[in-house]
């Protein structure tokens, strides 16, 4: 089952990027950014990404991260489709669709789908799907883990969600 939609929390943002390997085969990536953390919490690497398959990532992501009470995407199909509607319904959750040719409203996937595509996509060729997968799950790490951002008073996405953690550990009445 589904854990409920985090009360009070920040949303999410999800696209997806395209890519080819060197055999000219789609390769699609779902990417999930937390809006408030820029924790990059995952990306599902595949040939094809419905909204099935998309609920599959979101209820594996409610384990060890609480669903998010807004979801921002664009209007494709994998995110405003029936299958991905009625998931939201029953978890509480609001999907809230950018506007057509309005990236800036969803601007925090959309800054980390440019990094994606210029600092890895653009830098590797990938045979098969196999070796996308773990040069994108790596990068993903480093973005979260390792890279230091301004916005995070210097912090990485990672150590941000850890600091907000203690806070709210040390704010529970005990």
């Amino acid at each position: 089952t589904v854990a409920a939609a985090g009360g009070g929390q920040p949303g999410r943002s999800m696209d997806f990027v395209f890519d080819r390997t060197t055999e000219s085969r789609v390769i699609n990536a779902l990417t999930i950014v937390d809006d408030a953390t820029h924790e990059v919490v995952a990306i599902e690497v595949e040939r094809a990404i419905s909204g099935h398959c998309v609920k599959r990532v979101l209820d594996r992501l409610a384990l060890p991260h609480r669903l998010p009470q807004v979801i921002r995407t664009d209007n494709g199909m994998g995110f405003c489709g029936k299958a991905m509607v009625t998931w939201a319904h029953v978890c509480g959750m609001q999907l809230r669709l950018m506007q057509p040719a309005k990236p800036n409203q969803n601007a925090c996937i959309e800054s980390f789908n440019g990094r994606l595509h210029d600092e890895c996509l653009n830098e590797y060729s990938f045979p098969t799907l196999l070796p996308a997968r773990t040069k994108i799950e790596t990068r993903r790490r480093e973005y979260s883990e390792e890279r230091l951002k301004k916005v995070l008073d210097g912090l990485t996405p990672v150590a941000h969600v850890k600091q907000l953690a203690a806070k709210a550990a040390t704010m529970k009445p005990g």
